[in-house]
């Protein structure tokens, strides 16, 4: 803990002295001559927090980092593995972080200071990046057809700290399950519960998350497994009731998945990327530039890259984009 400590320090030294210099070249200067950025501080660290290792949002990060790292001047980017979305949000607000990426129903929780969050965070979004999808996962064969079936069952409802396991609880919610009282449950990550699954010892799991999850392909291609995932749309009007508008319905399609042959309805969310309201407006611009310039670069890492338009990267957005974004979506012509 005492080395994490201290790299955290000596990276916001290095943060605070680019804000300084960026602020007295000036935004518009900086933007125009990203060379800048180099000339400023070559050292520049930033970090984006993930998730586990078996989601999306960790292989994600990691080209998100890469891109980064490699495009734009005078910046080096790590992905850190973390419980995702929860703590995403509070180590952004405590800029324990630079980026984070964040379920929308998470995001806005901390933005208004509700759900798992005593005070308001001071977060801002610079895109909406994809869709995830919210996977029952169980066995064939083992009489889980349905949500109501879960009851007494042995359950993962994802990691401490996760945006599944916020939005795990509202779908049993949904369906008038306590999760304290109706299930047996076990908190474990995206590769921890399938693990878990495919040794028997638990009965399903939870996971949300993009189109495929790489720990859901590996349990569904091993041999003499077969998985079934458990539709639960019909939960869907009284999360939005209670929670807000930021749920809909969607479908995980077949054949994403070894062994699924049909369509899947299911509760999703947006995921976003945040950042400090603090942040630099310039670097904001930079980073999104960076991305959309390099993209496929980022669809080599992880699919749902292909997501990063325009059109989708501006709606839906759960909390208010950064200055930095409003500017860089404005100059492409997309409306914010």
């Amino acid at each position: 803990m005492e080395e994490a400590t201290m790299e955290t320090k000596d990276r916001f030294y290095s943060r605070r002295d680019f804000l300084k210099i960026s602020s007295a070249i000036g935004f518009g200067s900086l933007i125009s001559s990203p060379a800048l950025l180099q000339a400023a501080d070559p050292k520049i660290r930033l970090s984006i927090a993930t998730g586990g290792t078996g989601g999306v949002y960790y292989p994600y990060g990691g080209g998100m980092a890469a891109v980064l790292s490699k495009h734009l001047p005078g910046v080096d980017v790590t992905a850190e593995v973390t419980a995702a979305s929860v703590d995403n949000c509070k180590l952004v607000g405590a800029q324990k972080a630079d980026l984070g990426f964040v379920m929308g129903d998470v995001g806005y929780d901390a933005y208004m200071g509700t759900g798992k969050f005593k005070e308001k965070i001071p977060l801002r979004n610079l895109a909406v990046l994809y869709s995830n999808f919210m996977h029952i996962v169980a066995l064939e064969g083992k009489g889980i057809n349905s949500v109501a079936d879960l009851k007494g069952k042995k359950i993962s409802t994802g990691a401490p700290g996760s945006g599944t396991e916020v939005k795990a609880l509202r779908v049993l919610e949904a369906y008038g399950l306590n999760p304290d009282k109706d299930i047996k449950r076990d908190r474990l990550g995206a590769s921890e519960s399938a693990g878990a699954l495919k040794d028997i010892k638990i009965d399903a799991y939870f996971w949300d998350g993009g189109l495929p999850t790489a720990s859901i392909l590996d349990i569904a291609a091993t041999p003499g497994i077969k998985i079934k995932l458990i539709g639960h749309t019909d939960g869907v009007a009284k999360m939005i009731t209670k929670y807000g508008p930021v749920y809909f319905k969607a479908n995980i399609p077949k054949n994403i998945y070894p062994g699924i042959t049909t369509d899947t309805p299911v509760a999703a969310v947006a995921n976003i990327l945040i950042c400090h309201e603090k942040m630099n407006p310039t670097l904001a611009y930079n980073i999104l530039k960076t991305f959309f310039a390099h993209k496929p670069e980022l669809v080599a890492v992880h699919q749902e890259a292909k997501h990063l338009i325009l059109e989708e990267a501006v709606n839906g957005s759960p909390i208010p984009f950064h200055p930095g974004a409003i500017k860089f979506f404005k100059e492409k012509g997309a409306k914010i």
